[in-house]
């Protein structure tokens, strides 16, 4: 760390003290108009440690968006239930997942689409939505219906929502909303979040009595809920 430079953008303003800010663009240095550049270049040197530790992180985070990034086309990666499967164009084959249990992925199974090699990517990604919300239909029923088994809860109907950022919801009157993007996540946590939906029918708030709900639905949920709140949206795949 010692000697290696730190690259800003100084920003100027009415604030009383120095800031920094740390995002895609780099570091940005916010700070008083009476600041001398020795005193802001001696207010990085004291964060150093920190910056460059931030800076790291942005650093692996655009690796990771680069690495998952879903290119919609031959030869492509989708995350689907937790695993990454290929997608392959073949316009003589059915769209199936070909794998020995569509429920239970292996990293590096194939999801073929009855589509020409050259199809369009805006065409690749549509039929690949498509599959997710049938594969999601028949998913979340199923899971639905081991919990309705198992506890007697009733519901008077579910379906399939595509909200930009609630993962599920549910009503006073028994209807419950399930994101079809669950799709991406392992069953455990698609587990958490039709446990959670189904905590709502008896306690409709998020207080102490609800995830004592949600724990005799699905003990030991925690670690679930907390992989789902750690969640970067911008790693899943965009379909707009």
């Amino acid at each position: 760390m010692e000697g290696q430079p730190i690259r800003f953008v100084l920003q100027r303003s009415r604030r009383r003290t120095i800031g920094f800010l740390v995002s895609d663009d780099g570091l940005r240095v916010t700070a008083p108009r009476w600041v001398g550049l020795a005193e802001i270049d001696a207010a990085v040197h004291e964060k150093s440690r920190w910056i460059l530790s931030k800076l790291r992180d942005r650093q692996a985070r655009r690796e990771r968006l680069a690495l998952n990034q879903t290119r919609w086309e031959d030869g492509g990666t989708l995350p689907y239930l937790g695993r990454r499967i290929v997608i392959r164009l073949d316009a003589q084959r059915a769209t199936a997942l070909d794998a020995a249990d569509p429920d239970a992925p292996q990293d590096g199974d194939v999801l073929w689409l009855a589509l020409p090699a050259d199809a369009a990517p805006a065409r690749v990604r549509d039929t690949v939505q498509a599959w997710l919300q049938g594969r999601a239909r028949l998913l979340f029923d199923a899971r639905l219906q081991v919990f309705l088994t198992r506890t007697g809860l009733a519901i008077k109907r579910w379906r399939l929502s595509s909200a930009s950022t609630r993962w599920g919801s549910c009503t006073s009157e028994g209807h419950i909303r399930l994101n079809w993007r669950l799709m991406h996540f392992p069953v455990g946590l698609i587990d958490y979040v039709i446990a959670h939906e189904l905590a709502h029918l008896r306690e409709m708030n998020h207080g102490p009595d609800f995830w004592a709900q949600v724990g005799q639905l699905l003990p030991g949920f925690e670690d679930a809920r907390e992989a789902l709140r750690r969640h970067d949206p911008t790693l899943l795949p965009r379909f707009d």
